[in-house]
């Protein structure tokens, strides 16, 4: 799949389409673009960076070289930086050859903000920090007319969400609920197929609550990891999620290094 196994978006406009997440390489841009040319002959303007992880944004260049804007806030690129060698080695190991394609350029315009409003020909948008989640610069875009929100990695959908060492688990709890403040109508996780607030808080939200809030009582129990592990092992609320089983015994290793040594 040229490493595009995220859930992308785009944003019709008069004068040309907004696209949400790149995409990786030469191939990923073929993809995308033929998505595109289903529903609009018209060129993408402008390209809005929302995650961190290779698959939202390597992909800029072959955007900026047809002459496309790049919108993404500072903590966006900054962990974009940070991670960019280890997502390229990862990258790697998954398409091969295709990497020489790869050629990783970051936005144009970079937003020293934590939100920004904008006016794209017309409709209005919100590029918002939320809270550190799957990695810590990770945004959001609302579309506060539509109602829509792309939410990037802070929602999966589908499948089991998986929580790193770039990740902060309890972080994304709340980061959670602050999109869900925003009480959108239509959902665009990072994972999984567009959703609405009560598919995304079934298949993440419930998920992060459960977790944090067993995990912490573990910890204050003076549990071992373990013991957690074993005891949180089944959750058959969650089994519906693809990678269930491969994942979800590794978030309760993960969630709890991260909370015991939050203290």
């Amino acid at each position: 799949n040229h490493g595009l196994n995220n859930t992308l978006g785009f944003i019709k406009t008069n004068k040309g389409i907004v696209l949400v997440s790149s995409g990786t390489n030469a191939q990923s841009y073929d993809v995308i673009m033929n998505a595109i040319r289903t529903v609009s002959d018209k060129p993408v303007t402008q390209v809005i960076n929302i995650g961190t992880q290779d698959h939202h944004w390597m992909g800029n260049h072959y955007f900026i070289q047809q002459g496309a804007d790049v919108i993404a806030l500072k903590r966006t690129v900054d962990t974009q930086k940070a991670n960019r060698d280890a997502q390229l080695t990862r990258l790697q190991q998954g398409i091969g050859e295709q990497i020489k394609t790869v050629h990783p350029q970051h936005a144009t315009q970079i937003i020293e903000a934590d939100r920004h409003d904008m006016s794209i020909d017309g409709i209005s948008m919100e590029l918002v920090w939320p809270g550190k989640g799957h990695y810590a610069g990770d945004a959001i875009l609302w579309l506060p007319e539509e109602k829509v929100m792309f939410t990037g990695d802070f929602v999966y959908m589908d499948r089991m969400l998986g929580i790193h060492p770039t990740s902060d688990a309890a972080a994304w709890q709340k980061s959670f609920h602050v999109i869900a403040d925003y009480a959108p109508q239509h959902v665009i996780p990072g994972h999984g197929n567009p959703t609405n607030l009560d598919g995304a808080r079934r298949d993440t939200g419930d998920y992060l609550d459960w977790l944090i809030t067993n995990v912490r009582a573990a910890i204050e129990d003076w549990k071992e990891i373990d013991e957690t592990i074993e005891g949180l092992s089944e959750a058959p609320q969650f089994k519906h999620l693809i990678h269930y089983d491969s994942w979800h015994r590794r978030n309760i290793h993960q969630a709890y290094l991260q909370l015991e040594s939050a203290g």
